[in-house]
């Protein structure tokens, strides 16, 4: 399903003042594709990105997937974590995986929070870890991963639940080049098998070169946006 942000806006008192994070943004990511979301720091991308994912709620605005509106001013926090438990995955920065758990349990774990049981995931869960190139470290915790590994297995994690909408904060920030360049093509073509609509914030132009449009943001708002192109 697509992905629609439509005019959100998002303020925030800032002593006698407010401080405009998101101004009036309205923006479409259709289903199986990949827009890079750009720009300085501060110019209000990962601030949009938290609002996409119901983290934070807008000041206005609405978010749609699909046809169906999931966050608005309104929302409440119990209603937010539903429609992401449900429909959205994310992959932050950091892969903020559990120290604790295997490459296959930080996936088994999604089915638990889903309510299912995690046996019942276990199949999938090996075949995304092998699309990610991580199946033969399924076994292995996080301290015994590189950080390009623990960033494929995030990506994994976060398809486990089969979302509709896929959201990403800055993948390749601790990465090199290379391994950059592997994980925006690992996604955008995870994109496009799964069909979920894919919202990525990055700060490294050059290894975007899978993405299907890339979209500018400068002060608050879209400063500009490249047509969809083939992917």
């Amino acid at each position: 399903m697509d992905l629609h942000l439509e005019n959100i806006t998002l303020t925030y008192p800032d002593g006698d003042t407010t401080l405009t994070a998101v101004n009036d943004v309205g923006l479409a990511v259709p289903a199986g594709t990949t827009t890079a979301l750009l720009g300085p720091s501060g110019a209000g991308k990962s601030s949009l990105l938290a609002v996409a994912a119901g983290l934070t709620r807008p000041s206005s605005g609405t978010v749609r997937i699909g046809g169906e509106i999931v966050f608005t001013p309104a929302t409440t926090v119990a209603e937010a974590t539903r429609v992401r438990l449900e429909r959205i995955g994310m992959v932050f920065q950091s892969p903020q995986l559990l120290g604790s758990l295997t490459a296959l349990e930080q996936l088994e774990l999604q089915a638990h929070l889903r309510g299912r049981r995690p046996a019942s995931l276990r199949a999938r869960a090996m075949e995304l870890l092998d699309a990610v190139g991580v199946a033969d470290h399924h076994a292995k915790r996080p301290a015994q991963l590189s950080g390009g590994q623990r960033q494929r297995v995030a990506i994994a994690r976060a398809l486990a639940g089969e979302p509709q909408v896929l959201l990403v904060d800055e993948p390749t920030s601790a990465l090199d080049h290379e391994r950059g360049t592997q994980v925006v093509e690992l996604l955008t073509g995870l994109a496009r098998e799964t069909g979920a609509a894919t919202l990525l914030v990055s700060h490294d132009a050059a290894t975007l070169a899978t993405v299907d449009a890339t979209v500018r943001m400068l002060d608050a708002r879209i400063e500009q946006e490249a047509p969809l192109t083939a992917g």
